[in-house]
């Protein structure tokens, strides 16, 4: 008999079940947000566990949810990313950022910098490169560098 439910990830090494990491997605347009959430959805080492449309919801949101990794759009209403990130920076200073934006010049990589973004990537980049990036700053956690992939 054979069980319909969905079998949990592994690593390929053990038989444990890999632990999802949680992810808060924040940018102001829905479609955009939506189809972040699918992209993540459909990878096993991922959950996303919130959404936010603008920098203050996230930061309401990242400290109901305790996301291991948010990724957030620049450009946004009420707050935006790089507002949002100096406040995510204080309150989880383990937490690592990812700037996702169509928005990107020398003067936005330095204040990412600066504010301790982890990487900026563009969102003319391939969905992968999120993805990658992502667990990439998972492994890491605290790399302490910037990647820009803008």
């Amino acid at each position: 008999m054979s069980s319909s439910l969905p079998r949990p990830p592994y690593d390929g090494e053990s038989p444990t079940p890999l632990r999802r990491s949680r992810v808060l997605i924040v940018d102001d347009n829905c479609f955009v947000r939506q189809a972040l959430t699918e992209i993540f959805k459909h990878e096993a080492d991922f959950d996303v566990c919130g959404e936010a449309c603008n920098g203050q919801e996230a930061v309401r949101v990242a400290q109901l949810l305790g996301p291991d990794l948010i990724v957030l759009d620049l450009a946004m209403p009420v707050m935006n990313g790089l507002d949002a990130a100096r406040l995510l920076r204080r309150l989880m200073p383990a937490v690592p950022l990812i700037m996702y934006s169509g928005i990107g010049d020398k003067f936005v990589e330095q204040q990412a910098r600066f504010i301790g973004i982890a990487a900026l990537i563009s969102k003319g980049e391939a969905p992968g490169t999120l993805v990658a990036q992502a667990r990439s700053l998972l492994r890491q956690r605290h790399g302490g560098s910037i990647t820009t992939g803008m």
